[in-house]
């Protein structure tokens, strides 16, 4: 697992494209862009949106934070990536979709995939009348002593 965004190349622009293309979204050059940062290496990672900014800009992107965040909520909007929020100001979007843990480390700031073959859930609230559970996002926090 690399959370390092990937640089924007010929053929991480390539895979960016097939990504997009099977979500049936329009690669913008600016969709693009990002789609190759987040995984034209194929790798899967936790982004924030300032962080995809950043890598953006360093790799001579020219796009907005405002953007970005707009590209981010279309991609989550396409089922390409998850939103997980770990506190009231923080999400990271993870370009692993299926569900899984997550370990969030209070020190760096960083989220991590958690191995989830000894997580066991056993049950859940019943959702109020009128909705249902789309989605159960477990964030296990550690700290170092």
């Amino acid at each position: 697992m690399q959370d390092e965004l990937s640089p924007v190349v010929p053929a991480a622009l390539t895979v960016g494209r097939r990504w997009l293309d099977r979500a049936g979204l329009r690669p913008t050059r600016q969709r693009l862009a990002l789609a190759a940062l987040l995984v034209g290496d194929g790798m899967n990672r936790h982004a924030t949106a300032e962080s995809l900014f950043t890598a953006a800009c360093e790799a001579g992107e020219r796009v907005s934070l405002a953007t970005v965040y707009n590209t981010l909520r279309a991609f989550c909007d396409a089922g390409l990536l998850a939103e997980i929020t770990v506190d009231g100001t923080r999400s990271y979007f993870d370009t692993r979709v299926e569900d899984h843990p997550h370990y969030y480390w209070e020190d760096s700031h960083a989220l991590t995939d958690a191995p989830g073959d000894s997580l066991r859930l056993v049950g859940l609230p019943e959702a109020p009348e009128g909705t249902e559970i789309s989605r159960v996002d477990v964030v296990i926090r550690l700290k170092r002593p």
